[in-house]
Order: C-alpha cells, then sequence, then structure tokens
C-alpha cells in the first residue's frame, strides 16, 4: 500500500517528538502542518521540510490531500479539531488529555463513530519499551496471577520551565500525567469499578495539584496504587520514568530504576535491561518518551492500512478519561468513586 499522507495540527512544545517521530516512522509521513503561531508553523516547517503550511485548520481541510491528521494542539480544541476530522472524513490521532472533559469525549468518540473513522489518542507511556516488556512477562505467566500492583511516578523534574502553562492549570498533575500512570494501570491489570483519591499542592508557585494518590479496585480483583509526585527530591533524579511493583500467584515483578525488570518466582530471580533505545532524534533523559512516540505512530499506521482497532482507540481511552475524572471527584468529595457511573 502507498504511503499514508499525514497533517498535523499544533507546532508547539511537544510536537516536536511527533515530527521526528513520523520522519522515521515506516509507511506514512506529514505533507502539511498547521499552526495559528506563525512563527512555530515557520519553525517547523523549515526544520521538517514542509511547505504545505496553515493558520487555519478549516483552510488545511478543505484542500485535502492527507489520509489522516494528527491533533497536536491543547485541549481546549480537541473537539472542534477531531469533529472538524469527522466532517471530512480523516481518520484522527488526539493529544491527551482526550477532551476538557468526559461529556466532550463521549461526544468526540460517537462522531467519529458515526462517520466511520479511526480515532487514537496518543497515549504513548504504554507504548514505552520497559512497560511492553512487563505486559510481556504478565503474559507469559511468570508470575501468575497478579493480585497487587504499584505504578509509581515520583520527581523533582522542573516541568515547569519548558511548559510554564502547567504551572497556570487548576488541575495539573493527575490530567498532565497521572492520565498516563492510570492508563498504565489499566494496560497491565485491566478495567477499574472504583477508585479513591487523594491530593496536594506542595509548590505555592502553581494552582493545581503536584502530588496524587490514588487506591485502584480492578474487575480482575487485583488491587493497584497510583501515586505521582513532581515534589519530590531524590539523590537520583528517576525522571521520566514510571516505576511498577506486581504481586502474582506466583511470584513478583520489579520495574526499578534505571530500567532493570526483575521477576522472581519458583525458577529464581531474573533481572533484565529493558532500557529504551536512544533514538537519533532523541537525547536523555527524555529519550523512553520520544521512542514511545515513534512506536505508537508505527502502531497507528500499521493499525490504519490493516483496518484494525488501535490500543488507545477513543473508546479505550474514555475509560482511562474516566479513571481521572474519578480522581478529581473523590478527592473533592474524600468519597470513592464508582466509574461505571462515569461511563454510563
Amino acid at each position: 500500500m502507498a504511503e499514508l499522507r499525514g497533517a498535523l495540527i499544533g507546532c508547539g512544545f511537544f510536537a516536536v517528538n511527533q515530527m521526528h517521530g513520523w520522519a522515521l516512522a515506516q509507511g506514512a509521513g506529514i505533507v502539511a502542518i498547521c499552526d495559528r503561531d506563525p512563527q512555530r508553523l515557520a519553525i517547523v516547517g523549515d526544520q521538517f521540510g514542509i511547505s504545505r503550511r496553515y493558520t487555519d485548520a478549516a483552510a488545511m481541510f478543505a484542500d485535502g490531500g492527507f489520509d489522516f491528521v494528527d491533533i497536536a494542539t491543547t485541549v481546549q480544541s480537541h473537539r472542534a479539531l477531531v469533529e472538524m476530522a469527522a466532517a471530512h472524513k480523516v481518520p484522527a490521532i488526539c493529544q491527551k488529555p482526550f477532551a476538557p472533559s468526559l461529556a466532550d469525549a463521549k461526544a468526540m468518540v460517537a462522531v467519529t463513530n458515526a462517520a466511520g473513522i479511526a480515532l487514537m489518542i496518543h497515549e504513548n507511556f504504554r507504548w514505552q519499551t520497559p512497560i511492553q516488556a512487563v505486559r510481556k512477562v504478565l503474559d507469559s505467566g511468570a508470575i501468575g496471577t497478579p493480585f497487587w500492583g504499584r505504578f509509581s511516578f515520583r520527581s523533582g523534574f522542573d516541568v515547569f520551565a519548558a511548559q510554564p502553562y502547567l504551572g497556570e492549570a487548576p488541575r495539573f498533575i493527575i490530567e498532565d500525567l497521572g492520565i498516563h500512570t492510570l492508563d498504565i494501570a489499566r494496560y497491565i491489570l485491566g478495567d477499574v469499578h472504583s477508585l479513591t483519591a487523594r491530593t496536594r499542592r506542595i509548590n505555592p508557585k502553581i494552582k493545581g495539584e503536584d502530588v496524587a494518590t490514588m487506591l485502584l479496585d480492578h474487575d480482575s480483583g487485583a488491587t493497584s496504587i497510583v501515586d505521582v509526585s513532581y515534589a519530590t527530591r531524590q539523590e537520583t533524579e528517576p525522571f521520566p520514568e514510571t516505576l511498577i511493583e506486581l504481586d502474582g500467584s506466583e511470584g513478583t515483578l520489579r520495574l526499578t530504576q534505571g530500567y532493570a525488570l526483575t521477576v522472581t518466582n519458583g525458577d529464581g530471580t531474573v533481572t533484565t535491561d529493558v532500557s529504551p533505545a536512544l533514538l537519533p532524534f532523541a537525547s536523555r533523559p527524555w529519550h523512553n518518551i520520544q521512542e514511545s512516540v515513534l512506536l505508537i505512530q508505527q502502531h497507528w499506521v500499521d493499525a490504519l492500512k490493516a483496518g484494525t482497532e488501535t490500543s488507545t482507540s477513543g473508546a479505550d481511552n474514555l475509560k482511562t478519561f474516566a479513571l481521572v475524572e474519578a480522581a478529581y471527584q473523590s478527592a473533592a468529595s474524600g468519597q470513592l468513586v464508582e466509574i461505571g457511573t462515569l461511563l454510563a
């Protein structure tokens, strides 16, 4: 099949990683870009040799000439852009968080379903090499049936230096980072039926929460803790690693700092290096995230060509987004939240 032609909307901080990823993806490439800021449009266009440049998404869709669109804008514009893609029958990738509200996200899934087009949320964390390695160990049966887990991202990294707008958001760590960690918990241990959360704001210079601890009850019977922090200073900064602990009926699994995956069972203990690749455009410590961008993009291309549903489809990501909403509800009320009530 011929190479798929893509269009990218949004040329901000993270979109550069996506453009690098598309340059390496097999079977697809970006032919048009769009951003309301002419300066950012010029920088990205010049860097990647893209001549078709637009400051208006409607004009780009009207001109057409592409097979899918990658929406890399901030959350407030997601619904309108996905609806625009649906109106033009163009399959769409949408950056996380999915939408400003769960109602908007549900509407976006409905409109793309009605249009008969694919919608994938750019939930790249589950595509990180160490996370995929954890999934493979679990699928192999090496630790039996998991009954407890912990998914932890604790850091003192200054994320506000490159993304100052994060400090202005009334919702911060759960919506920006916890959404990834919650998705990993779902990916590894399955869907969740109830959640309890507690949050704190440690940094006085920001508006939202920068610490969150969540207790998840999975449909499988497993219990997990998802804890995220940008207020945790450690001797060795682990950013941007997600650390995982799993206890199963036949053994245990530990993904520890430095990408070491240790499995202990009746056969003994084995530790494997599951470090991500350092791609040509990547830099440490971001290389883990940067590699996952390419991996999820390749997954999109392969699924689009095969006509199969993506791992992080809009329908799947509704379940992750519901956990985010449940976490904020629980933190505000101090009560357990049933996930089914949000997805109904």
